[in-house]
């Protein structure tokens, strides 16, 4: 069992106000949790501090109580993030961006193909897997960065906003993913601003003006 926890953290960015103040949140293996608020609240800045980006001003962020040092340790102990930005190779195919990342983990070169594979063709991106990332579509991107997460097998996945351009189909595609990843006893946290998607959740943190409350917990 994996247990991902924030501890009255304030998290800002270097001298300015804090973009929130005094975060407590445990994220457990097995279930999904949402992270909600309007643009600007502060998602992403909390998924940020949970992989090991920004280091909180006070409190902590500790998997299973081990304390978050930077983004190597975090990835060090299993905390996958999937960014909002898709953070992809423009130079590679969306096979080998999943590909390189297995690879920079430690798998084998057949593993990074068969997970490639795998993971591609669970998104739909069968007929992509060839394809340069600048030939993707917004949304077929995303579901290759959703891809290359999947394919780390992370014991912490962060997934930031991850089915913003996503149709319908699509959208519910990842999120049963997503629980299949807490079903194998990931710890899995969705930053959205979608309801719909957050009510599939198994618990649900909003942010709203610098401070975290629970709507579902």
């Amino acid at each position: 069992m994996t247990t991902l926890t924030v501890d009255a953290a304030d998290l800002a960015y270097g001298d300015a106000a804090p973009v929130l103040r005094g975060v407590t949140v445990e994220a457990r293996s097995g279930e999904l949790l949402a992270v909600t608020g309007t643009s600007g609240a502060g998602k992403s800045t909390l998924l940020s501090a949970m992989a090991g980006l920004l280091m909180p001003r006070s409190g902590a962020v500790s998997v299973d109580g081990v304390p978050l040092v930077n983004r190597d340790h975090a990835m060090g102990l299993g905390v996958v993030l999937v960014p909002q930005d898709n953070g992809l190779a423009s130079i590679l195919t969306a096979a080998e961006n999943v590909a390189v990342a297995v690879l920079a983990t430690g798998g084998s070169s057949a593993e990074a193909r068969r997970y490639s594979a795998e993971m591609l063709d669970s998104l739909g991106l069968s007929g992509q897997t060839d394809q340069m990332v600048d030939e993707l579509s917004g949304g077929q991107q995303q579901r290759t960065a959703i891809a290359r997460g999947l394919a780390l097998r992370g014991e912490v996945l962060l997934a930031d906003e991850v089915t913003s351009e996503l149709d319908a189909a699509n959208r519910q595609r990842v999120l049963e993913l997503l629980r299949s990843e807490a079903g194998r006893g990931a710890v899995v946290v969705l930053a959205t601003h979608d309801p719909e998607a957050a009510a599939l959740c198994d618990r649900e943190l909003h942010l709203a003006d610098g401070v975290a409350s629970w709507v579902r917990g």
